[in-house]
């Protein structure tokens, strides 16, 4: 599995099913990000290499520090195995076997994984995408319109951030990721 740089990371549409796209509907922010990977990924092993990725782990500290949500890997790892349904300061809202949408608040994240049959190698593309829900008023506010740019690049990181993770687990000798 092998990402050469962040450009292989596009904007994609929202795939048929996808539980993000139920949102799209209801006039709320959504994007989705999406990258091949030559080597098939399982939802849960995706779930866990991005929840556990440098980049999120500040995010984690952020959360811990400022608003008391603590998360250590291991329950990224009860996540991602379906084992528990919070984490931090999200509720796993679905779950499928390819994909889960988790809530905080009015934002969503969701990841979902599609298999790719094409020839000898196996390859599946992984996504990444957000939604932020109106307000009472149905005003996503200023606020949101001044973070979209960095939420945008953050975005293409953190999915950049996971599939170096996975490479270095599928690189990594048997017992030592």
């Amino acid at each position: 599995m092998k990402l050469s740089n962040r450009s292989n990371i596009s904007a994609s549409e929202l795939p048929s099913g996808a539980f993000l796209a139920e949102y799209s509907k209801t006039g709320a922010y959504t994007d989705c990000y999406s990258v091949e990977v030559s080597q098939h990924v399982d939802l849960p092993e995706y779930v866990e290499a991005f929840y556990t990725t440098p980049i999120f782990k500040i995010e984690r500290f952020i959360l811990a520090r400022l608003a008391g949500m603590p998360s250590i890997d291991r329950d990224a790892h009860d996540l991602a195995h379906g084992q528990v349904s919070r984490f931090a300061a999200w509720e796993v809202e679905s779950r499928a076997s390819d994909q889960v949408i988790l809530a905080a608040g009015r934002t969503r994240s969701w990841l979902m994984v599609d298999s790719i049959e094409s020839g000898d190698s196996p390859s599946c593309r992984l996504y990444f995408g957000s939604a932020v829900v109106p307000a009472g008023s149905g005003k996503l506010g200023w606020h949101f319109k001044a973070l979209l740019g960095f939420h945008k690049l953050y975005s293409r990181i953190l999915l950049g951030s996971a599939v170096r993770r996975l490479n270095r687990r599928q690189a990594a000798p048997s017992g030592l990721q």
